[in-house]
């Protein structure tokens, strides 16, 4: 353990601070970001690290207040910025009515009674290149657009996107994880991709049944100014809404797509150079331009120049401003769920639980698949699951003669295992989506995510039995 922790003293800290956390977000009136990080206090404290700030030969610093800033810091750091320019380009998509002309392309593109397809559709594409967090946030307005157009619960919209993103995003390179897994067992990068597209078809599609069984019990759209979503008595979709629309002074196609699409171009360019490794110069320029934040904000100036030509230079301040009230939430809890994941990796546990399931008599190929399970629910990264699952197992998956891309698949579909409060995107889609309750929080999400590792395990499976 890291600094000299005890592993089983850690594991007890970990599990009380789950009970506190579940029973103080359940059963008082702590609001769930107070509750992550009195729950992160509490899993150091009790788990043994120091209070005060350790510093440890290899340089770095071990401490219960040093993880919480890290991991809130850290988590913000990353999507903090990015979340905050899209609710405010999603606020002016709503007050100039580009929304309006996105859910109508895209109803009339795909067809009626296809609105989840074509969500998980786009996100299964979109997150190859980009952070499904990111994606989640640029992409998250057109559900709710399409939600207001049809009266479709945005639930069964937003799973289905969400669902699309983070599929692709755990199992398809040049994502850092699998590219980093497919690295460690020296799986051939284009056979993985290959093979990953054909995996990750039946998981979207798994999803995507349960965001529609889903949305139909957590029946919500968004309210008339757009501020928030209510919750009236279901109803079938209204399709003649979308044809009938009062589409005058509505901004294009082109127009209204556009603060879209570039951020999504200049990072998928960022992604490329920089896996082609291309430096200097104009490759310089473009992985800068490509870079998250950058990409983002630029696609927020260009709505705010092009969208925002309709609205006084006092009105679309106001709206950005309305729309950052919203994200104060979202930045909040997802920064909680980051300090409590810091400190369960600074503690080291995870990696201590994954090597006591190594030495256990399971079968070889499952080995993979059981750590990065254990590594998800534990400190919450998909990532740091899967690079940590196949650092520990690639060398015995290699040595026992298996096929590795099945070790570093396996790898990939476990770290996809229940996403929960340690998770920053099980923050952002429940947050952006409206979803307040916890157990209504676990039903969006934690569950469509078990559902995808679930169908990737019976795949692993079968790969198993194929190679």
């Amino acid at each position: 353990m890291v600094g000299g922790l005890n592993g089983t003293q850690m594991l007890v800290g970990l599990l009380v601070a789950i009970a506190l956390l579940i029973f103080l977000v359940l059963k008082t009136k702590v609001h769930a970001f107070l509750a992550l990080i009195i729950a992160a206090v509490v899993a150091g404290v009790v788990g043994g690290m120091p209070m005060q700030d350790l510093l440890l030969d290899d340089g770095k610093t071990l401490g219960v207040i040093n993880a919480i800033k890290t991991g809130f810091g850290g988590t913000l750091g990353s999507i903090g910025i990015i979340i905050g320019f899209g609710v405010m380009m999603g606020q002016i998509f709503e007050a100039t009515g580009a929304a309006q002309r996105m859910a109508q392309t895209f109803l009339k593109l795909f067809g009626k009674g296809r609105e989840e397809e074509a969500l998980a559709l786009t996100g299964f594409f979109v997150s190859i290149p980009i952070y499904c967090d990111s994606g989640f946030i640029i992409l998250s307005p057109i559900a709710k657009a399409i939600s207001k157009v049809t009266k479709k619960s945005v639930i069964s919209l937003g799973v289905a996107l969400a669902a699309g993103l983070v599929i692709t995003h755990t199992m398809i390179p040049p994502t850092p994880g699998p590219l980093g897994v497919a690295g460690i067992y020296g799986v051939d990068v284009g056979t993985f991709i290959l093979y990953a597209f054909v995996l990750a078809i039946p998981m979207t599609i798994a999803c995507m049944i349960y965001a529609r069984k889903v949305g139909k019990k957590i029946y919500q759209i968004p309210n008339d100014d757009n501020t928030g979503y209510i919750r009236p008595a279901y109803e079938e979709p209204n399709y003649d809404e979308v044809h009938n629309m009062d589409m005058e002074n509505v901004p294009s196609t082109i127009e209204s797509f556009g603060p879209l699409v570039l951020p999504i171009i200049l990072i998928l360019l960022n992604t490329v150079t920089d896996a082609m490794k291309l430096e200097g110069g104009v490759w310089e320029v473009l992985q800068f331009l490509g870079d998250p934040i950058v990409a983002v904000g630029l696609g927020l100036l260009l709505a705010i120049f092009t969208l925002g030509r309709r609205l006084t230079k006092d009105e679309i301040l106001f709206e950005m401003e309305k729309g950052m009230k919203s994200a104060g939430i979202i930045l909040l809890v997802t920064g909680g769920g980051g300090a409590f994941g810091q400190v369960i990796k600074d503690s080291g546990l995870g990696v201590y639980i994954a090597n006591m399931i190594a030495e256990t008599p399971i079968p070889i190929i499952i080995l993979p698949f059981i750590i990065a399970t254990a590594m998800r629910f534990i400190q919450g990264s998909g990532t740091v699951a899967m690079m940590t699952a196949a650092s520990i197992t690639a060398p015995i998956i290699v040595a026992s003669g298996e096929n590795p891309i099945l070790g570093a698949f396996a790898c990939c579909i476990g770290s996809l295992f229940f996403s929960y409060f340690n998770d920053s995107y099980f923050w952002v889609v429940n947050n952006t989506l409206g979803i307040k309750n916890v157990k209504e929080q676990i039903r969006v999400w934690s569950l469509t995510s078990t559902i995808a590792w679930a169908v990737g395990f019976v795949e692993l499976i079968v790969l198993s039995i194929i190679f």
